[in-house]
């Protein structure tokens, strides 16, 4: 192995985690073509990778891969048409890209790229994966995991989808007032489940994931600063920031998960704190109570905390009710069923949860752990035991996992001195 290959490595990949999104944007908003451009930066990874650990890693990485991935990508179209007007087109595109990398900043892309991902003319379900792809990188085996389906359907759908915005001719531009609207849910659906792929790696640990929770976070405040009076957007940016504002209390000094209502208060962002309630404030004034919203002030209730020095678990309760009413979703239920329980009310909860009757719970391990705690509360011991087994064998995180047998652990011996 050449002594400069983990520099190269090292920095193709802080490369790809900073700036894919933008260098991917930069290309399709001059090409037209997704597939091609992603292809074109592709070769410029490797290319780099080959080139780096003989050369050095160049001063500026970015404008470096930029640079062999426009080369590439009119390569790729010289090789797809032919005539004197495609040469003068070729000739266009190379001098603007040539201006343009003169320029001291590279030109941010992002935003008409990932509106033309959520184009009416693209299917539903695939408008999300689709800006996590193009945006933010992800492979499809990662979006297909976090969408529930197989690797094959979501690349077959990703790879029709790119073809589609070519031959539709979509626009890669932010879209008229009339317009966008009708496309903003498919957007903060996107941005909300990158935030959700970072925030799920809780030390960074992850290179894959890593700085994900961070670029969904810039996209939401880009999202508000083009739509400051939409309050779903303002809502789900101060989701996303009560989240963030958590991370450094979600582990132990030894790695260890500590659950929200365990959490330190003291190790939380009181800065992000703030800016999270301001923007919840901000979307209120709207009067248009939605998702977001209602997740962001389930999030603001527990911060409260740190000033009342209790969970006020009712108006946890309250706000899942509402939550439940607008989404249907069986997970707000969970969460609602055991605010109930935690307000005073173990049995009502239980009820609840028991009442729920989706068969995909019955491979969610939040929810056989909720099963688990409420049944405790109640005295069914051996019941809780069962589901607190199904809980533990669900889990994936090792430091979660831990932390549930330690709650079975505790569950046992409390049963046994009551009994005793």
């Amino acid at each position: 192995m050449a002594a400069g290959t983990q520099p190269a490595r090292a920095a193709a990949e802080a490369a790809a985690r900073q700036s894919y999104g933008r260098l991917v944007a930069y290309l399709v908003a001059r090409t037209r073509d997704v597939a091609g451009a992603e292809d074109a930066l592709a070769d410029a990874f490797a290319a780099a990778l080959a080139r780096w650990p003989e050369t050095g890693v160049p001063d500026h990485p970015e404008a470096w891969l930029l640079t062999v991935a426009r080369r590439r990508s009119v390569d790729q179209q010289r090789r797809r048409i032919a005539g004197e007007a495609a040469q003068a087109h070729l000739r266009l595109i190379g001098e603007e890209l040539e201006q343009e990398m003169a320029l001291e900043k590279l030109p941010d892309d992002r935003l008409g790229l990932i509106f033309a991902c959520a184009h009416p003319a693209i299917e539903t379900g695939v408008r999300a994966p689709l800006i996590l792809q193009t945006v933010l990188g992800f492979d499809a085996a990662t979006i297909a995991s976090a969408f529930l389906v197989s690797p094959a359907a979501m690349g077959q759908r990703l790879v029709r989808a790119k073809a589609r915005i070519k031959q539709a001719g979509i626009p890669f531009r932010i879209p008229g007032t009339a317009e966008l609207g009708d496309r903003l849910g498919a957007v903060l659906e996107a941005v909300y489940a990158a935030f959700s792929e970072g925030w799920a790696d809780a030390s960074g640990a992850e290179s894959r994931r890593r700085n994900l929770a961070s670029e969904a976070i810039w996209l939401g405040r880009l999202v508000v600063e083009l739509m400051p009076r939409e309050p779903e957007s303002l809502g789900l940016l101060s989701l996303m920031l009560h989240a963030e504002a958590r991370r450094a209390a979600r582990r132990g000094v030894e790695g260890e998960f500590v659950p929200l209502s365990e959490q330190d208060t003291r190790l939380w962002d009181a800065d992000l704190l703030a800016e999270a309630d301001a923007l919840l404030v901000r979307a209120g004034a709207f009067s248009a109570i939605g998702r977001y919203q209602l997740e962001a002030a389930i999030q603001s209730a527990h911060a409260a905390r740190r000033f009342l020095g209790r969970t006020d678990w009712a108006a946890i309760a309250t706000l899942y009710e509402a939550l439940v009413s607008v989404t249907a979703s069986p997970v707000a239920a969970v969460n609602r069923a055991v605010a109930v329980a935690y307000a005073g009310a173990p049995a009502e909860g239980l009820a609840l949860l028991e009442a729920i009757g989706d068969a995909r719970l019955d491979q969610y391990q939040p929810y056989w752990a909720a099963r688990a705690d409420l049944l405790s509360l109640v005295g069914d011991k051996e019941a809780a035991d069962r589901a607190y087994v199904l809980a533990i064998g669900l889990e994936t995180d090792l430091a979660v996992r831990a932390f549930l047998k330690r709650r079975r652990n505790e569950a046992a011996r409390r049963d046994d001195a009551l009994s005793g």
